[in-house]
């Protein structure tokens, strides 16, 4: 199973419906395998938060070293990005249909998913489930 970062962000953040469901499947699953380019992202998430006064600094600390931890625990494998991996994005990127709106983070994640051997992302980002079938993957959403 392979989230992108809004995803992984729902299981700690959000008390509604879907961050519930969220937080369901993953707890269902043996793991769940994303981008190390979560890390960042998520983090880049946590401080969106604290830069809109939407959460304090120590809660954003506190869910950094939880996130931290579960990836540590495995609960996310982080699959790693490299040059080959950029370079295969790029090409990826230019091979898609030019109306389509793709944001180059989440080229990533759709290739990343691909290239481990994934038939779905599960996403709620409507860019992403978009451009899903164009690498090969089928979108789901909870």
């Amino acid at each position: 199973m392979y989230f992108d970062t809004c995803y992984i962000v729902k299981f700690y953040i959000g008390d509604d419906a879907e961050s519930d469901a969220v937080r369901a499947r993953v707890l269902s699953a043996n793991a769940v395998r994303s981008s190390s380019l979560a890390f960042t992202e998520f983090h880049g998430a946590l401080h969106r938060r604290m830069r809109e006064h939407s959460m304090p600094p120590d809660v954003a600390h506190t869910l950094s070293g939880e996130f931290r931890e579960h990836v540590e625990s495995g609960l996310w494998k982080l699959l790693s990005v490299n040059d080959a991996l950029l370079r295969r994005t790029a090409a990826a990127i230019l091979s898609i249909p030019s109306g389509l709106f793709l944001r180059s983070a989440d080229a990533v994640h759709l290739v990343t998913a691909r290239e481990a051997g994934e038939h779905e992302i599960w996403t709620s980002d409507r860019h992403i489930l978009a451009a899903a079938p164009h690498f090969g993957l089928t979108g789901r959403s909870v």
